[in-house]
């Protein structure tokens, strides 16, 4: 074993490679587990020390790491206290930290241990040095180690057993423990010479990749990372042959760019000149079209009505869990209500918007039936000159199958073999001519 107790516990902060990377990783924990953002929302604060772009990605590795299988870690550290740690007690953010190194992305314990101890600077190091002596010893014998899938959050899991059965919640678990495969959306079906499994037109699943800007074609434009669930919502809409789409909530501009490859004529809006920045380079790169629109969609008003909408709507995005681990630590059930409420007032307000015989999209990544299905029903009930529109098998990627509503579910359980895909609802509305 690495002699990690020789460390000196009074190394000054400055001597200590990789501990401004470890600073950046835990400001990120601290954002989001006691003021709720997301990691996207805290990284430009908490890395902004860090120059080297490889150091701002190990913080965010290590934060979401942390986040993922923060359950198991928290009862490694528990087992080693008299007193329990409080939860956003610094010496347990930094003993999870450490544990998260070792166990996960196998950094040697006297690297891990010198770069935990300085977070705790002023503090109780020599208990942070003590837990995670005693926990190395408990892993070298046997005693402890990390459970074979992460445990999904107790207010989570809950909910998400009472609304889809215990196997969709065990498949999340499983779902959270490995990296999402790299799925890439292209122009045309044309995938050049990248390989991979294509499970539906114009797709390629790979292994993860990075950086994708290193893979054969993205320069050219020729494809964007876009999850195979998130490609749906723009399919069902077929060929466009010059017609009109709005694509709300279009940021950063996947869907947009599957419309205008599919012949539409799209007028994309979002909220966030931020977002749009991305959107704009993405179109740029891909050389396709879009007519590009900064506002709030409560505010906004079209000139006229469009042959078609699509509403991604914004959500709780529990469903995209995979890639953002700190989702489930900052949704609860206010929250949920909250984009429910967001949700009810953005259909009714682009509902008109859609020409008479004219298609409605609606989607959201988030596997809360308050969100997708309920959200639906209760727009139908409001709205007597909408009806669903039944996606049909043919239309979805292979071994997705539409409800019996004629609604589109992916979950957990979805394409488990295959590598998962991010958990989404889509209804196809048709207004009535």
């Amino acid at each position: 074993m690495p002699n990690y107790r020789g460390i000196k516990m009074n190394e000054p902060n400055n001597k200590v490679p990789g501990l401004a990377t470890r600073q950046s990783a835990i400001r990120l924990l601290d954002a989001v587990c006691r003021r709720g953002e997301t990691l996207d929302q805290a990284m430009a604060a908490a890395t902004g020390k860090l120059s080297n772009p490889s150091d701002k990605s190990l913080a965010h590795n290590i934060a979401a790491n942390v986040l993922r299988w923060m359950t198991a870690l928290d009862a490694m550290i528990d087992s080693a206290t008299r007193n329990r740690l409080a939860d956003d007690a610094k010496p347990r953010m930094a003993l999870r930290i450490a544990l998260a190194q070792v166990l996960i992305l196998d950094t040697p314990q006297h690297a891990a241990i010198s770069t935990a101890l300085p977070l705790v600077h002023g503090g109780p190091r020599r208990l942070v040095h003590g837990v995670f002596s005693t926990v190395m010893r408990g892993v070298e014998s046997g005693k402890l180690k990390l459970p074979e899938y992460p445990e999904i959050p107790g207010e989570t899991l809950d909910r998400w057993t009472g609304n889809w059965g215990e196997d969709v919640a065990n498949a999340a678990s499983q779902a959270w423990a490995r990296p999402a495969p790299l799925d890439l959306s292209f122009r045309s079906d044309d995938t050049g010479s990248l390989e991979g499994e294509k499970l539906a037109p114009n797709h390629l699943r790979m292994l993860p990749a990075l950086p994708v800007t290193a893979l054969d074609g993205f320069d050219d434009g020729a494809f964007w990372v876009q999850d195979l669930a998130a490609s749906i919502p723009a399919r069902l809409f077929g060929a466009g042959e010059g017609r009109t789409i709005f694509d709300l909530c279009a940021a950063p501009g996947g869907k947009t760019m599957q419309l205008a490859s599919a012949g539409w004529k799209v007028i994309s809006v979002d909220n966030s000149a931020k977002r749009m920045e991305r959107f704009h380079d993405n179109l740029v790169r891909t050389k396709l079209q879009a007519d590009e629109v900064i506002a709030d969609l409560m505010q906004w008003e079209p000139a006229e009505p469009a042959d078609a909408v699509l509403l991604d709507a914004p959500c709780s995005a529990t469903g995209i869990f995979r890639r953002h681990p700190d989702v489930l630590h900052c949704i609860g059930s206010r929250q949920i209500a909250d984009r429910v409420d967001v949700q009810r007032a953005l259909l009714d307000r682009t509902a008109p918007w859609v020409k008479p015989g004219g298609t409605l999209v609606y989607a959201v990544c988030s596997l809360e039936p308050e969100e997708g299905e309920e959200q639906i029903e209760a727009f139908l009930e409001r709205h007597e000159d909408f009806t669903i529109d039944p996606v049909t098998a043919d239309e979805l990627p292979a071994h997705i199958l539409p409800g019996e509503s004629g609604c589109v579910r992916t979950l957990p359980t979805t394409l488990a073999e295959q590598g998962h895909v991010d958990g989404f609802f889509i209804a196809r509305l048709r207004r009535k001519a």
